[in-house]
């Protein structure tokens, strides 16, 4: 027998062949599709066909429009696509409007970095519009190479002229709704940046500080002594309180110590030290110093004794506060309410107006010129000066440098202060026109919103609960105004100001922001003007974004539900709690009374391969460019879909290097498919489920089953789950079981006999299902395989909606091949399959096929086997089985399962060119001597073989 006489039978074999190409080549060929899907708009005509279907809105969060996209944007968009896509296979209109936030300090400071500072104010807009303009473009064509399809003609900028205005028109909501107020408070406050900065723009890192001890003299001495019941105080005696800032010490006002703590009065031998109790033995231990305390006396004795400032004629009185703690330090804090929250709300209990307020330290970082010693110093180089005179008026008992955690702003990576201004803030707990306060509403709204993860609805909560109200104003050129108009000698606002805001959202609406800073007070005012000032300031970028619910939801794309500008849902990275999500909770319940989305979903960071930050100086970093460049966006999307993104998601060329392999595994199996529905007509070749083999009918019904459970993944967001579903059926019931039975009947059979035509429906119902499950995530590959199957085809696969062709198998099927029987038969070819590859390795057999097999099983295993007849051997791809009782098979090779021993024999009957098999028969037909019977049957002349079961 000789490949000559095989090759003569070759062309009665029904052998695959498909177009759809095995090697992706993804690189080169998505952005060819890009082009057709912007050739044919896809994206409007996918809103053409979703018209009238109920609405599903993600409403996206504006990444900011700076420097070029990199890989935790790609996560982002990606995650938002495949719920998009997902939500629109499922039947949804589920729109995608892409959006950026583009004021703000990092867009201006760019541009003086390159155009240099003290550019002229409406010059600096200009080039500020200009850059943003640049870096969405920018960013808008990487977001497209991933794949992400979006209402890309027309997204929102939050520069955008309407949203400008839109902006304004929020903010006099809240201004009605009686939010907004005016006040001196410390807030987090950057030199580099010259302003104040939102929580969100706080990130903390290791400083290195001096941390000083310094002695307060008393003044009111007969009433510390009365505290500590005694006459007379027998020698001097000091406070000591402990610092990490000493460039606050020239704003020192107060003291304050917890009411309930117990403090000590110590003999040190020249003094009396006042420290808390819990504090004596380590203080005076870090002092160098022996000492015996005299007397005790609790917090709440101390109230209003004064002491010395350590160098200026003023004294320090003694306030009571919660917020003292005993973990370090001397159990007594000083207070200089300028430059802590804290402070400030203790001073102002106990009756400090803003006028008595000590600022010294200006918007750049400088002491004011007249502040004795240490005026015209930057703070930090002042630190060292300061320690010297503590050290120079004796009130110096400890320095030495520390390393401690420090708020620092998260642009220039520089150490940020407290420090009080007068700005526009939202009130957390004024109670507005609705009698309920903001805090109030927002955590209501909270229980109220569904959290993927559900550990995020704490973190929010907690984050509301207990922060401080909201600063909103910002001391810039590029950004939204606050348009107000403050009379000059009261400090109030116009009373007229919502409707003159109005009047300036019209205008900005008109000319963009640059309409109000262009704008003469007289044009809104007229003969008023002159007694008001027109405010130069703008606001915190937090409230650009969000406050997007207001215009882009119910304005500039009127996404919203009927009940309102509700989005289904926002989704951003987990930073995004004191963020995005935030700034959009606050200012919906403001606005509102509720939250604008129903449900928050959260992603982690990206680290490298073993869990570290990505950074250039490390190397580490991964370039989605490089990336799509490299292997393609459809391997990019796979690994976050196949990634846990409520953690960490770790990257790396060797993790991406895995989900390629996967890639190849979901691609090989579809081209499979569509190889082997070559001659296939869904028209008229399509058989009904009841004349399916039952082999089929299984397979139908498990992508059935498969199906929902990755539709009920897909709504709640488990993409991982989806992956591993698909790649597991990929690899197990089709690639594992199958695919493989089926190769005899699909090559082997008549071409358009019953066999055949039961397995290519079967295929083309699984492939017509694992196009769509794929979509989502790997949309590139998915319409290469809609373009690839047979029959009349939509132009997309996202014109379409989960396949509906899927059926189920009977409760009680025919023969009782249900469920559980073909179960049972996966493990059976597992057991046989392990027993083979044994026999292979041990040399006993050159391939399945040229094996014969006896089984030995138990009684009900016999029984199911039994059902399949003459067709056991197509199912275990082997010439012959023989069923034998378990009992007689002590000698075989053991199986995972306790009811099933394998005996396996290389066959001496001779091997048909045709199909392969080893059979009796082979050479007995005189036509055809090297076939067996059942290929004879099977030739284009033949009566055509039956099969039934497999």
């Amino acid at each position: 027998m000789t490949d000559k006489n095989a090759d003569q039978y070759k062309h009665t074999l029904n052998l695959p062949e498909t177009d759809f190409p095995m090697r992706g080549n993804l690189p080169s060929r998505e952005p060819e599709r890009l082009k057709q899907w912007e050739a044919m708009d896809l994206y409007a005509r996918i809103r053409e066909i979703s018209a009238g279907r109920s609405k599903f809105i993600l409403h996206d969060g504006p990444p900011y429009a700076n420097g070029s996209i990199h890989i935790g944007h790609a996560v982002n968009k990606i995650i938002k696509d495949i719920i998009v896509k997902s939500r629109t296979l499922a039947g949804f209109d589920a729109a995608y409007v892409p959006g950026w936030d583009c004021h703000g300090l990092p867009i201006e400071h760019k541009v003086e970095t390159v155009h240099g500072k003290n550019q002229p104010a409406d010059l600096t807009r200009e080039r500020c519009r200009s850059y943003a303009t640049e870096q969405v473009a920018e960013q808008m064509s990487g977001f497209k190479r991933l794949g992400v399809l979006g209402d890309w003609k027309a997204p929102y900028l939050t520069m955008n002229f309407a949203n400008e205005a839109g902006e304004i028109r929020a903010l006099a909501e809240m201004v009605k709704g009686g939010y907004v107020f005016k006040g001196l408070k410390p807030v987090n406050f950057c030199f580099d940046c010259g302003s104040a900065l939102a929580e969100a723009e706080v990130e903390y890192q290791d400083k290195k500080s001096d941390a000083i001890d310094v002695a307060f003299t008393v003044e009111d001495a007969d009433k510390l002594a009365a505290a500590f019941g005694l006459d007379s105080l027998p020698k001097p005696a000091s406070l000591v309180i402990w610092t990490t800032t000493p460039w606050t010490i020239p704003a020192n006002q107060a003291l304050n110590v917890h009411p309930e703590f117990t403090y000590a009065l110590v003999d040190t031998g020249e003094r009396l030290l006042l420290l808390a109790e819990e504090l004596v033995e380590s203080c005076l231990q870090r002092y160098g110093l022996q000492g015996k305390t005299l007397a005790t006396a609790p917090g709440q004795a101390l109230e209003l004794i004064r002491f010395r400032h350590p160098f200026y004629d003023r004294l320090s009185p003694v306030y009571l506060a919660d917020y003292v703690e005993l973990g370090a330090g001397t159990g007594i804090v000083h207070s200089a309410p300028a430059y802590g929250e804290d402070d400030f709300r203790s001073c102002k209990h106990y009756g400090m107006s803003n006028d008595d307020i000590l600022n010294p330290v200006q918007s750049n970082g400088v002491y004011v010129a007249d502040l004795p010693f240490f005026g015209g110093q930057f703070i930090w180089k002042a630190n060292p000066n300061i320690v010297a005179k503590l050290e120079e008026v004796g009130a110096l008992l400890k320095h030495e440098s520390i390393t401690h955690s420090y708020m620092h702003c998260w642009r220039h990576k520089t150490p940020l202060v407290y420090r009080a201004t007068a700005q526009w803030f939202v009130g957390m707990d004024i109670q507005g026109t609705d009698g309920k306060t903001l805090r109030e509403k927002a955590l209501a709204g909270i229980e109220q919103t569904h959290f993927v993860p559900n550990w995020g609805q704490a973190r929010l909560h907690a984050m509301i609960a207990n922060r401080p109200d909201w600063c909103i104003s910002r001391q810039r050129n590029w950004g939204v105004p606050i348009p107000f108009f403050l009379h000059k000698a009261t400090g109030e606002l116009h009373p007229r100001t919502v409707e003159l805001m109005e009047q300036v959202a019209q205008r900005v609406e008109k000319e963009g922001l640059e309409g109000w800073f262009k704008l003469d007070a007289s044009e809104l005012l007229g003969n008023e003007a002159a007694d008001y000032e027109k405010i130069t300031d703008t606001l915190d970028v937090w409230f650009d974004s969000g406050t997007t619910h207001w215009h882009v939801l119910r304005g500039s794309h009127p996404l919203g539900h009927e009940s309102g500008p509700v989005a289904d849902l926002y989704l951003e990275g987990s930073d995004q709690h004191r963020g995005w999500f935030h700034s959009s909770l606050l200012t919906g319940c403001a606005i509102d009374g509720h939250p604008p989305y129903r449900q928050l979903l959260t992603h982690g960071f990206t680290v490298d391969e073993h869990g570290r930050k990505m950074s250039k100086s490390m190397g580490n970093v991964v370039a989605p460019q490089e990336v799509m460049d490299k292997m393609g966006a459809d391997i990019l999307r796979l690994w976050v879909a196949s990634t846990d993104y409520s953690g960490e998601m770790a990257v790396s060329d060797q993790i991406l290097q895995r989900s390629a392999d996967s890639y190849r595994r979901i691609r090989n199996t579809a081209r499979f498919l569509l190889a082997n529905l070559n001659g296939f007509n869904p028209a008229t070749d399509l058989l009904p489920a009841e004349n399916l083999l039952a082999l089929d009918r299984w397979v139908v019904d498990a992508a059935l089953q498969l199906q929902e459970r990755i539709t009920d993944a897909y709504e709640n967001y488990r993409f991982l789950d989806v992956y591993q579903q698909v790649h597991h059926f990929c690899v197990r019931e089709l690639g594992g079981f199958y695919l493989d039975i089926i190769k005899d009947r699909q090559y082997t059979m008549q071409a358009d006999s019953q066999g055949r035509r039961s397995c290519q429906t079967a295929l083309y119902h699984i492939a017509e299902a694992l196009l769509r499950w794929v979509a989502p995530i790997l949309s590139f590959t998915a319409e290469e395989i809609n373009e690839a199957l047979p029959g009349e085809r939509p132009e997309s696969v996202f014109f379409t909606t989960w396949y509906q062709g899927l059926f189920a198998l009977p409760q009680k099927a025919a023969g009782g091949f249900d469920r559980d029987y073909w179960e049972r038969l996966v493990a059976v070819k597992d057991g046989v399959n392990k027993c083979l590859e044994d026999a292979r390795n041990e040399k006993i057999i050159k391939g399945s096929l040229a094996a014969e097999v006896t089984l030995y099983v138990g009684d009900a295993l016999l029984a199911d086997l039994q059902q399949l007849g003459e067709e056991l051997r197509f199912v275990l791809l082997t010439s012959d089985v023989t069923l034998r009782p378990l009992a007689e098979g002590v000698d075989a090779r053991t199986t995972e399962l306790d009811e099933l021993r394998v005996a396996v024999a290389a066959s001496n009957k001779a091997k048909c060119v045709r199909c392969w098999h080893h059979r009796d028969d082979v050479g007995s037909h005189a036509d055809h001597p090297e076939l067996c019977g059942r290929c004879v049957t099977n030739l284009p002349d033949g009566e055509g073989e039956q099969r039934r079961y497999a």
